[in-house]
């Protein structure tokens, strides 16, 4: 063992100057993509993305053409299959209704279910929501680890060995296998988590089936919690969480991921678990984690709560003086969206009910004092250009710190919600049969003559 340790000690020493060694051959100098028009990280100077391909599953707006054809900011829109997300959570909350399975037969499908279409997807659903014989005790509890989103991934590659039909990739089989692994998510992530707690904290390990005639939401509340219980309030935000996070646009991260790896041709667990890597990163799916934290760090720091001292930490978080020192107030601005993110807006209206139910009144105006003031901060100190407003992760860590979901949980619930939608960018990319993507890079590096090892 001590052996090893020296090895390991030194070969770490090794490799920390050969890291050295990498990061100066591998810098290009930030002029370069200029000269050479490179959009960097598939974006145009103001940020917007560079179109890569067509889609019919969602749409975003953000600007409006004025009458010289210029883009003027216009307040933020999200249309689901051509409806606009306001209406959809209307309708359902309305109607009293849990909407994240509607919502998915939508994504999917491209129509709204009548009531018998609904009904026999949720019959599918509670089906699929179940795992192979043992696969708790041989695979989840086998090696537990502190990340969700690993124990996430892990599993669904694991999935792969116990479907005869993996490979498969017409329509059908791979719709069968989303509806699957949608099922099976929350299965996955909470009984993941208690693993966690079990081994790591010495926690009770409690294990509960799912309730087949529940939500997907239900179901997670009644998995993770001890006693099963939860209000109807707490299911119904979840649910709406669940909704508004289902899908957004084919060109965020994990979505663009879904459509790179599907047109290679590879099996659904393998696109599946890239996408699940993609959303694992703290600039896609960990930003609300940040946000609880950020508020976190602000509570402890402020003397009082006045407009005038949250100014100033506003101004220390973008002067790199406080919480984390990245210069960013977390849950503020969006890569797309400029005057308004719609699902920040719609969520808003009932994070107050939730508030007022926890006793939490003083922290949700908080978050709301922060909302108003940080653009103004922001506008103050940074050149914008298109505007900048709260967007949804300002306000979902706040929710789901309200349901006493554990923060590692945070991002699995979000992979939860969006696996609806990679499933639908998956088919629509074998539907449509296309080209393997392959974006071309230009290469700056000069062309030198090779030198005998003798001679170096």
């Amino acid at each position: 063992m001590a052996d090893f340790e020296d090895f390991s000690r030194e070969v770490w020493a090794d490799i920390e100057g050969l890291a050295e060694l990498a990061r100066k051959s591998d810098h290009i100098a930030p002029e370069l993509y200029e000269q050479y028009d490179v959009k960097r990280g598939l974006r145009d100077i103001n940020g917007n993305g560079v179109v890569c391909g067509l889609t019919e599953i969602s749409d975003i707006i953000a600007f409006r053409r004025g009458p010289e054809g210029e883009k003027i900011p216009c307040e933020g829109e999200l249309y689901y299959r051509g409806y606009n997300i306001r209406d959809l959570v209307s309708g359902f909350v309305r109607e009293k209704r849990f909407g994240f399975e509607e919502t998915a037969y939508l994504l999917l499908f491209g129509q709204l279910p009548d009531g018998e279409a609904l009904k026999k997807f949720g019959y599918i659903l509670s089906g699929f929501r179940t795992l192979p014989n043992s696969f708790v005790r041989d695979i989840i509890m086998k090696a537990p680890s502190i990340d969700m989103m690993n124990v996430l991934a892990r599993s669904v590659l694991t999935l792969y060995s116990y479907d005869d039909r993996a490979d498969d990739i017409s329509v059908a089989n791979v719709l069968r296998q989303i509806l699957q692994l949608t099922a099976q998510f929350p299965l996955l992530s909470v009984y993941g988590y208690q693993t966690f707690k079990h081994y790591h904290d010495n926690a009770s390990l409690i294990i509960h089936n799912p309730v087949g005639e529940l939500s997907t939401a239900e179901n997670i509340l009644h998995l993770l919690r001890e006693d099963s219980r939860y209000t109807d309030l707490e299911a119904r935000i979840l649910d709406l969480c669940l909704v508004l996070h289902a899908e957004h646009g084919g060109g965020n991260n994990s979505s663009f991921t879904t459509h790179v790896v599907t047109s290679s041709g590879t099996d659904t667990y393998s696109a599946v678990a890239a996408s699940l890597g993609s959303l694992k990163g703290p600039r896609h799916g960990g930003a609300n984690i940040k946000v609880v934290r950020m508020f976190e760090d602000m509570k402890a720091n402020l003397p009082d709560r006045r407009d005038g001292t949250v100014r100033d930490y506003l101004d220390r978080l973008l002067n790199k003086q406080a919480f984390d020192r990245a210069g960013l107030i977390y849950g503020m601005g969006h890569a797309v969206y400029s005057l308004s993110d719609p699902r920040a807006d719609i969520l808003k209206k009932f994070v107050q009910k939730l508030a007022v139910e926890k006793g939490l009144e003083e922290e949700y105006e908080l978050y709301a004092k922060v909302e108003r003031l940080a653009p103004e901060v922001i506008a103050e100190r940074r050149k914008i250009y298109k505007g900048v407003s709260a967007n949804i992760d300002f306000y979902s860590g706040f929710v789901y710190h309200m349901l006493n979901l554990p923060p590692e949980l945070f991002t699995p619930i979000f992979a939860i919600s969006r696996i609806v939608g990679w499933g639908a960018h998956r088919i629509e990319e074998i539907a449509n049969n296309g080209k393997i993507i392959r974006p071309g890079y230009t290469s700056v590096a000069p062309h030198t003559e090779y030198v005998r090892l003798k001679d170096r």
